[in-house]
């Protein structure tokens, strides 16, 4: 029993050399514990911009116009129908509801009147449910005031999408994603901290091998794994699950391929700021886990706390997602496509400069 509890005394104190290593091991999870808890501890709905077209001038629809208004979570905007739907398409509004004309008069036959909400499943059946009941609770209140007997009024939900998607649908693009994050992170700081600090970089740099052939040769490897993780990924999907990609696969490769990139070269700054392998492994946890929750893969933005706006703009996840989404799903936008290439450019670049500029061979 000794001879352990002096192992155990020498292990200890070499993991309390290492503060690295205890900063990312003791304090993450704490850090992590607070970020969620704040993000997702409270109960208010989520924010909307809500596009409202009033085709109908009497009482009751000034009441529903005026019911939405006083919804804190909805910013309301006004339009003809075309120009609101457009807006949806564009990503621009979250939604469109629709009050058709001649629906008051119809309320005052007691006769049942429609509203109409217009959405795009794209961006996630939980959000689409949420938007739904906020709508479906106005018109109940609006029913409640009306009458006690037949409900005049009645929500039509439509998307504008000419596809119809299922949860899984909107998945696939995430978990790709996600995927490539973790093959960038987890597949090239760890393994490259572990030659370093094994001092096999350090022999390889001993040899007439250039260095730059051992990093490209890694390179290749990473992006030969990305493209099989898709190809398995993108089988699974459409033959089990009949997932149907609507853009061009060629399309859907070339921004795997950067995405890899980037990422990878965010796994080599990872690396060449860690001293250990345990610095490495909390370093690469500490960038993954709010990635995976803060960049919309999972969840909508729109149910993210508008304080960390700034921060999911500049996570390179969440333009990889959306660039995904965009061409497996043809949905609609979060960003323009020419800006999700652009930033996961501008991340490629500044973490390769970085990492050649910081990492060390021994």
């Amino acid at each position: 029993m000794s001879t352990i509890f002096s192992l155990y005394v020498a292990n200890l104190k070499e993991f309390m050399r290492d503060r690295g290593a205890i900063i990312w091991t003791l304090a993450f999870p704490l850090i992590f514990i607070v970020l969620f808890g704040v993000i997702f501890g409270g109960n208010t709905p989520p924010n909307y911009t809500v596009g409202i077209v009033n085709e109908d001038n009497g009482s009751v629809s000034q009441g529903l116009v005026g019911a939405f208004k006083r919804i804190p979570s909805f910013k309301i905007e006004t339009g003809s129908r075309d120009a609101e739907l457009d807006k949806l398409k564009q990503g621009n509004i979250d939604m469109v509801i629709v009050i058709p004309a001649g629906l008051s008069e119809s309320v005052a036959q007691k006769q049942t009147a429609t509203v109409q909400m217009y959405d795009d499943p794209s961006t996630g059946q939980a959000d689409t449910q949420i938007k739904e009941s906020i709508v479906q609770a106005i018109v109940a209140e609006i029913n409640k005031a009306a009458t006690n007997t037949v409900p005049p009024l009645a929500l039509e939900t439509n998307s504008i999408l000419s596809h119809q998607l299922t949860y899984v649908d909107f998945l696939v693009p995430g978990i790709l994603a996600m995927a490539l994050m973790q093959l960038g992170l987890f597949g090239t700081a760890t393994p490259l901290v572990t030659l370093r600090q094994e001092q096999v970089l350090r022999r390889l740099g001993a040899t007439p091998l250039p260095r730059w052939h051992l990093l490209a040769s890694q390179v290749l490897l990473r992006l030969t794994i990305a493209l099989v993780q898709t190809g398995l990924i993108l089988a699974l999907s459409v033959w089990v699950f009949k997932v149907e990609i609507q853009g061009n696969i060629l399309a859907v490769l070339g921004l795997v391929v950067l995405g890899a990139v980037a990422f990878v070269s965010l796994g080599y700054l990872v690396a060449a700021i860690s001293k250990t392998v345990d610095a490495a492994n909390g370093i690469t946890s500490a960038v993954n886990f709010p990635m995976m929750f803060l960049s919309g893969i999972f969840f909508p933005l729109a149910a993210l706390p508008i304080f960390l706006t700034p921060i999911v703009r500049a996570l390179p996840l969440t333009y990889l997602g959306d660039a995904l989404r965009q061409i497996m799903m043809g949905g609609t936008p979060t960003f323009p496509m020419w800006l999700d290439l652009a930033v996961l450019a501008a991340w490629t670049l500044v973490c390769s400069l970085l990492a050649v500029r910081l990492f060390k061979w021994e």
